[in-house]
């Protein structure tokens, strides 16, 4: 079962630099067109289930804007 990982975007920083996007190795991350944040960018969000949480969107990240979270995996018990 592959890790399971899901992005938390504070749209406050987040200013649409698209870094993220082309950054991101499983390629599911967009720019979000149809909203808009306060300082008028448009923020990055989940596109598709995919997101490892490997967190290189948030290492590449200038505004700090991106929160990762990562499932813990379910280790089998040994007899």
């Amino acid at each position: 079962m592959p890790v399971k990982g899901w992005i938390e975007v504070d749209e406050m920083f987040c200013k649409g630099c698209e870094n993220c996007v082309h950054e991101c190795p499983q390629k599911v991350l967009a720019l979000n067109m149809e909203n808009l944040t306060q300082k008028g960018y448009h923020p990055v969000y989940l596109i598709a289930e995919g997101c490892t949480g490997c967190a290189i969107c948030a290492l590449v990240c200038p505004e700090a804007a991106l929160t990762i979270y990562r499932e813990a995996p379910i280790r089998a018990e040994v007899p």
